[in-house]
């Protein structure tokens, strides 16, 4: 049975959207934003959003303005974020992230309606600062949640758009980036945030050396510009017998031009991988400590998945949300190079 729209959007809705925190989150937000626009062109969406997860979506064409959370700055960031809302009354705000901070935010804002999980999914006590709330619903894919919310107000998600870029003015840096290579390259991304999601530096190596020597590619080791990740950058180069390039810290939107010009990504359940997904870029994605069909590639390259998650004994079909930790360890280099096989057979040259 569909159910009847929760909300009725006025004319030239004034929409606030609370989602600051991880890079794929952001990610998964951008089709729910399109969609609104699709519904009202004449909406005005305004993003509350942290610095760098601002500088992935500066300049979509759904976002029509942003408003910085800077965690950095302690309460310090709850005045200016009060500030900057107190100036910015709503229709309707969507409470898209389940963290106590995040309700914190949407108290700050000016709206009649704001809209977040069910009682049971709103954790941290994030329902406290909603006025709506949607039906509770099954567990799935974090995307297919957000879709609730278009739902709850009426709209179609389909088509699902992410509208990532390159923007026009970023294409010249991603020609000159790779005429730089001599031949296509394979993106690895070569960390997470979470320590469990990494792979092991030797294990990429030995999966570097073959997809130079074997598939005639250059592997190229993108992500941020932490120590940790650098760290993990040099012992892949160190380790491995080819030639690795390294194209780390050169901020969100530079990765997306670089991710956008590969052949083939490889990444850990981190941001990178689904801004891959964004992009219709073929991903083979390494997942361990949480459900594929939750936090996985969406709807795209699910024959590329190294599952290290399930056992044989988990219910078929059926959406687990505990995280498994310590099974990173599980994938092997014939695991992954097995799935860039199947790249090469379904994906290369389409």
């Amino acid at each position: 049975m569909i159910r009847a729209p929760l909300i009725t959007l006025p004319p030239k809705p004034r929409i606030g959207i609370v989602m600051m925190s991880a890079i794929g989150d952001v990610v998964h937000v951008l089709p729910v934003l399109n969609a609104i626009k699709r519904h009202s062109p004449d909406s005005h969406v305004t993003w509350v959003l942290k610095p760098g997860p601002a500088s992935l979506v500066r300049d979509h064409p759904a976002v029509d303005d942003i408003v910085i959370f800077d965690q950095s700055l302690g309460w310090r960031a709850y005045s200016d974020v009060r500030r900057e809302l107190a100036r910015r009354p709503f229709d309707v705000v969507l409470a898209l992230q389940v963290a106590f901070k995040a309700g914190l935010v949407t108290a700050l804002a000016k709206s009649p309606i704001k809209l977040g999980f069910d009682r049971a999914r709103a954790r941290d006590l994030n329902w406290l600062f909603t006025t709506h709330r949607i039906p509770p619903g099954p567990r799935q894919h974090v995307q297919e949640q957000y879709f609730e919310f278009l739902a709850a107000l009426g709209i179609d998600p389909e088509p699902v758009e992410w509208k990532l870029g390159p923007w026009p003015d970023e294409r010249p840096w991603q020609t000159e980036f790779y005429s730089t290579l001599d031949r296509p390259a394979a993106a690895i991304v070569v960390a997470a945030s979470d320590p469990d999601r990494n792979w092991l530096a030797d294990r990429w190596a030995r999966v570097a050396d073959a997809l130079h020597e074997q598939h005639g590619l250059q592997p190229l080791l993108v992500g941020g510009p932490s120590e940790a990740e650098r760290a993990i950058a040099d012992a892949i180069a160190r380790r491995a017998r080819v030639p690795v390039r390294q194209a780390l810290g050169l901020g969100l939107r530079k990765l997306v031009s670089i991710l956008d010009g590969a052949a083939l990504v490889l990444s850990p359940d981190t941001g990178p991988l689904h801004i891959a997904v964004a992009l219709d870029r073929p991903v083979i994605a390494l997942m361990s400590n949480a459900d594929p069909r939750r936090t996985g590639p969406y709807r795209r390259f699910q024959d590329l998945v190294v599952d290290a998650f399930h056992e044989p004994d988990d219910p078929p079909g059926e959406v687990i949300w505990e995280r498994r930790r310590g099974r990173m360890g599980r994938i092997t280099v014939e695991d992954v190079l097995e799935r860039v096989q199947r790249w090469e057979r379904s994906y290369r040259g389409g």
